[in-house]
């Protein structure tokens, strides 16, 4: 694989999975790049139901496991391994053992991309992940409010602290729309603000929108309808990832006790 990207938070419910997925099939979509996701979210992974993959993966003759293919992307995560109502009741070192053998047994094959979904913190997995592979940058997603930001300064500390390029920011659920009039449920542009007080750079904004929802839902995601209104906002934020990401060099992870 040429590059890998983290998308991350240090806060819960803010629509990594959502932004990881669409990502991933707009970037597929773009000059036809080969793109894979894993979802490193041990404790709560969501990805199978939000591509609707519900079979068990199946081994290769070399004893690795085959990647699900589906909307363009090939994708892995501990959640098509397990029952979906079972709960992982791991260590962090265990966690971070599962997340290596998801990125060295699976058999990803040539990708321009791997998108890694993070869980919530700024603990053993996100360091695991940056101490044992070479990270070449990481999203960072958040809504508007304040209460969100304050666990995303936190992780935007650690990656600037490990040396891990921070590509950009993502301001998720900016807004709500009705009647032609955006209603700013979470606060008004708040990750632009400290994308421009970090001299970071906002990569794009998702409104809140029904059909994104029901999207992961359906197991449809959004960005597979190329052409509808609502997935321009996903293909506009790959567009700039696409831009950014060449103005980074990568640099040596170093973590400090």
């Amino acid at each position: 694989m040429k590059k890998i990207i983290l998308v991350g938070s240090g806060k819960g419910g803010v629509g990594k999975s959502t932004v990881s997925v669409n990502l991933s099939i707009a970037l597929s979509q773009i000059k036809k790049l080969k793109i894979g996701l894993l979802d490193a979210d041990i404790y709560g992974p969501s990805i199978p139901k939000m591509l609707d993959i519900i079979e068990k993966p199946k081994v290769n003759e070399s004893k690795k496991i085959i990647p699900y293919e589906k909307f363009g992307i090939k994708s892995m995560s501990i959640g098509n391994m397990i029952p979906s109502d079972n709960a992982i009741i791991w260590r962090g070192a265990m966690a971070s053992s599962a997340i290596k053998q998801l990125f060295n047994d699976v058999d990803w094959g040539e990708l321009d991309y791997l998108i890694v979904d993070l869980p919530p913190g700024t603990g053993d997995i996100q360091l695991s992940l940056c101490q044992n592979f070479s990270i070449d940058g990481v999203v960072i997603v958040s809504t508007p409010q304040e209460i969100s930001l304050i666990d995303v300064r936190k992780a935007i500390n650690m990656f600037k602290r490990v040396k891990v390029p921070i590509v950009g920011l993502v301001q998720n659920m900016s807004y709500f729309e009705k009647n032609d009039e955006k209603n700013y449920i979470f606060g008004k542009n708040g990750v632009s603000k400290e994308a421009k007080a970090q001299s970071l750079e906002l990569l794009g904004e998702i409104p809140i929108k029904e059909n994104i929802s029901e999207s992961c839902e359906s197991g449809i995601p959004i960005s597979v309808k190329k052409k509808s209104e609502t997935s321009k906002f996903f293909f506009d934020i790959a567009h700039n990832f696409l831009e950014i990401l060449p103005k980074f060099t990568k640099n040596d992870v170093k973590i400090e006790s």
